[in-house]
């Protein structure tokens, strides 16, 4: 008798001890924080959940590499991974990594597009320098005229679309998901109050990007803009040639270190010296400045009546000095020789 209160006694510890220790798993899985320190975790396609896991227990300082373990292979991690850019925190649980993983519950990234965007191949690989998505993928895109149509743009205005800023978007987004975004941006940026501005100029939408397109080639200065702007505005008042350099180097795929004389000849409807207006479409992206410089120029004076030349300042500052005649134009620039001359 007294034998089987002992096997009866230590059954019960056995079945306390195992149901202790499932509730310590539980609650070690499901509820307490597993790791020490935040991490962000990327996971390409083609990935394995062991990769994943070596991945996370080394970034992210995991307490309990067993606890880990074990709900990956509950959860079927190596199933359902999902690619994706993620975040693990301190008071992340296994299940909790492992759910986020299955699930796709991403952490969005920070995209800018921004800097020199003049030929479309650099901004695709700018693009997927930042997103999973391949430059080739953005290349195509941003030539694909049947896509670009939904957006109201083809391969010759797309640089229109493209609005420079910071972004977030999911790691895994596509070329389209990038043009969606792009769009949504545009569209904001197009306001009443801009739209109405456009007007009138004269200039539709796509004639101001063009413009602002121009503008950005011409100056890394966003204070002397408007004064460019200006300048191309009262030209374009008075049937005046552009004349503008950047439009000539996109003749030649910016691949010009000067352009001389003998470029002004190349016959292309983007050629500002050959032919009257504005070229067909954008020449880069234009930076939101840019665009705001052409929707708020600076004459130099009465609209058509002021400042019709610029040339670059003899201090070297990168900035421009405005003239409204020839003659004063052509002062400005013996002066920008001269200094020229003095530094050889």
């Amino acid at each position: 008798m007294k034998a089987l209160k002992i096997i009866a006694a230590a059954a019960v510890a056995v079945v306390a001890v195992a149901v202790a220790a499932a509730g310590w798993r539980y609650l070690r899985d499901n509820r307490l924080p597993n790791f020490t320190r935040s991490a962000e975790v990327y996971v390409y396609p083609g990935a394995t959940a062991g990769e994943v896991l070596e991945q996370v227990c080394e970034d992210a300082g995991v307490r309990s590499r067993r606890s880990l373990e074990r709900v990956f292979r509950k959860k079927q991690v190596e199933r359902y991974l999902t690619p994706g850019h993620y975040t693990v925190t301190p008071e992340n649980s296994s299940v909790y990594v492992a759910r986020m993983l299955n699930n796709g519950w991403q952490t969005p990234v920070k995209v800018t597009l921004s800097g020199n965007l003049r030929i479309k191949g650099n901004i695709a690989a700018k693009i997927s320098s930042q997103l999973l998505v391949d430059s080739a993928s953005v290349r195509r895109a941003l030539s694909d005229n049947a896509l670009l149509s939904r957006y109201g743009f083809d391969s010759v205005s797309v640089f229109a679309l493209l609005m420079p800023a910071t972004y977030e978007m999911y790691w895994t987004a596509s070329a389209e998901d990038f043009l969606d975004r792009q769009k949504q941006a545009y569209d904001a940026f197009w306001t009443p109050d801009n739209d109405a501005k456009a007007e009138a100029l004269g200039l539709s939408r796509l004639e101001v990007s063009t413009l602002a397109s121009i503008v950005e080639a011409e100056t890394n200065v966003e204070e002397e803009m408007p004064l460019i702007a200006g300048v191309y505005l009262n030209r374009l008042r008075i049937g005046m040639l552009l004349q503008a350099d950047p439009t000539v180097a996109y003749c030649f795929d910016y691949k010009l270190t000067r352009v001389l004389h003998k470029h002004l000849e190349f016959d292309s409807h983007y050629n500002t010296y050959k032919y009257p207006g504005l070229p067909p479409g954008p020449i880069c992206v234009p930076s939101r400045a840019a665009l705001e410089a052409v929707l708020n120029p600076d004459y130099g004076g009465e609209p058509g009546r002021g400042n019709l030349y610029f040339c670059a300042n003899p201090d070297f500052s990168g900035s421009h000095l405005f003239a409204r005649t020839l003659t004063e134009h052509n002062r400005n620039a013996a002066a920008f020789r001269r200094a020229l001359d003095s530094r050889r």
